[in-house]
């Protein structure tokens, strides 16, 4: 019994941290969450890819047998630029270079929107059937899908502590290896 509590209790604070972390993101990314007002529709492009480059991005997974955390992985990237001549490209990762490679060669077509962004001189590209409108309600969508899970156990697990410590409190139980509060009740002689 004392190893399943143990692992409950491992358990609850790994999910802790994570539904933390959830909740900070999601609040982050809905403050940077630029309206739809702010995208300007440059239609749909076909774009063909050009080349693949391996690129350094940053990465918090353990590597070797010594669980060394190392800061940076090698990707993939192949790199497409928009038919037309307007100068748009796009990127898209992948997992090795020879399955980057191969979509090289094989000189696949994608279809993508554009949408610009006039005040930053910027655009992102997104799937065809996408508009301004859809993109940012399905991030924002995400976003506070995030936001309620991770507050949600916040809470929950906020709660479960509280009415631990009151059922222990009303048993009179004290807590192994901690000198009582100066408000707990004292029994005298």
């Amino acid at each position: 019994m004392k190893k399943w509590r143990s692992f409950l209790f491992m358990g609850g604070i790994v999910l802790l941290i994570l539904a933390g972390a959830a909740a900070w993101t999601a609040v982050q990314g809905l403050m940077e969450l630029r309206p739809a007002g702010d995208y300007e529709d440059a239609g749909t492009r076909t774009f063909y890819p050009r080349r693949v480059l391996p690129v350094q991005v940053s990465s918090s997974g353990y590597n070797g047998r010594g669980r060394r955390t190392e800061r940076t992985r090698t990707a993939y990237m192949v790199y497409y630029r928009a038919a037309d001549g307007s100068g748009y490209e796009w990127r898209d990762e992948v997992p090795t270079r020879k399955a980057g490679q191969d979509i090289v060669d094989d000189k696949v077509a994608v279809e993508r929107r554009v949408l610009r962004i006039p005040a930053d001189g910027t655009y992102i590209t997104v799937e065809p059937d996408q508009t301004a409108e859809s993109y940012t309600a399905g991030l924002r969508t995400w976003y506070v899908v995030c936001l309620g899970a991770g507050g949600s156990y916040l809470l929950i697990y906020g709660g479960a502590w509280c009415f631990l410590l009151l059922s222990r409190r009303r048993r009179g139980e004290a807590h192994p290896g901690r000198a009582p509060y100066p408000w707990e009740r004292q029994e005298r002689p």
